[in-house]
């Protein structure tokens, strides 16, 4: 890690930056040292978010100073600035195992961390020993975690995986095709996280609204659980069907969606 490259801010446009393609211009501040940055939400890439062109939350992310693979002994350090891809990249070339599943899921080491980001029962946490945070480190055992979720409430700086040889070209290939029922089109990623012993996907469909539409915003038509922006979709749009898919799944179900999109209003 440098840590000789300063803090910084900048300008994101979230109807470019984030990948659902909603929000505003803001000021974001790019951080490269390790610190107090409680005032600060972590946004990543951007995979996951759904932020109104109004909110006036402050927001952050880390920089190039956090994004480095160490390769030491029987652990990989990973600077949570790390996408997805350059680690899939990594452990293929140096016949590492077990991150296959990271194969078209997008996103910094650090946001996947923060929600436990994973494919049905592969997720991150499987392979973790540790974290680093501004307290320094914390091993997995000491961590709240459960499915897609983590109660870890400050700045991810670095993740540790354990580190076992033999990577599986077999077991990507898998992964990649398991994601190929997931639409094109500019999306957060599944919109709710799958209840217990059942699919967001299904449930969604059951009570019709796979393919309901509202402005440019869609419940998809290749998969129900994804929220897709068909070009100019709004916030608005956006909250109003993820509000109507909770409502109509609860009155037929009774069963409470919880959203695995993250939302800044």
């Amino acid at each position: 890690m440098n840590e000789k490259i300063d803090n910084y801010y900048k300008t994101i446009d979230f109807k470019r930056y984030s990948s659902i393609h909603i929000g505003g211009e803001k000021e974001v501040l790019v951080i490269n040292k390790v610190g107090d940055y409680s005032d600060f939400q972590i946004i990543g890439r951007g995979n996951n978010l759904l932020i109104s062109p109004f909110c006036s939350k402050k927001f952050a992310i880390l920089g190039d100073s956090f994004d480095y693979i160490k390769d030491e002994n029987d652990k990989l350090y990973i600077g949570c600035a790390t996408s997805s891809g350059k680690l899939l990249t990594y452990t293929r070339k140096n016949n590492i195992a077990n991150l296959e599943f990271l194969a078209k899921l997008p996103g910094n080491l650090g946001g996947l961390v923060k929600m436990n980001a994973g494919l049905k029962e592969w997720e991150v946490f499987n392979y973790i020993h540790s974290i680093k945070t501004k307290g320094g480190y914390i091993l997995k055992q000491d961590i709240d975690f459960s499915y897609r979720e983590t109660k870890i409430d400050t700045i991810v700086y670095e993740v540790v995986f354990y580190k076992s040889k033999g990577f599986s070209q077999d077991k990507q290939n898998e992964f990649t095709k398991m994601r190929d029922n997931q639409p094109s089109a500019a999306s957060a990623g599944s919109c709710f996280k799958n209840p217990k012993g059942d699919f967001a996907g299904r449930l969604i469909e059951a009570v019709g609204l796979k393919g309901k539409r509202v402005g440019d915003m869609e419940f998809s038509n290749t998969h129900a659980n994804f929220l897709v922006n068909h070009g100019n979709g709004t916030f608005e749009d956006a909250i109003s069907l993820i509000n109507l898919a909770k409502d109509k799944v609860k009155e037929k179900f009774n069963i409470e969606l919880q959203e695995e999109i993250i939302i800044f209003e």
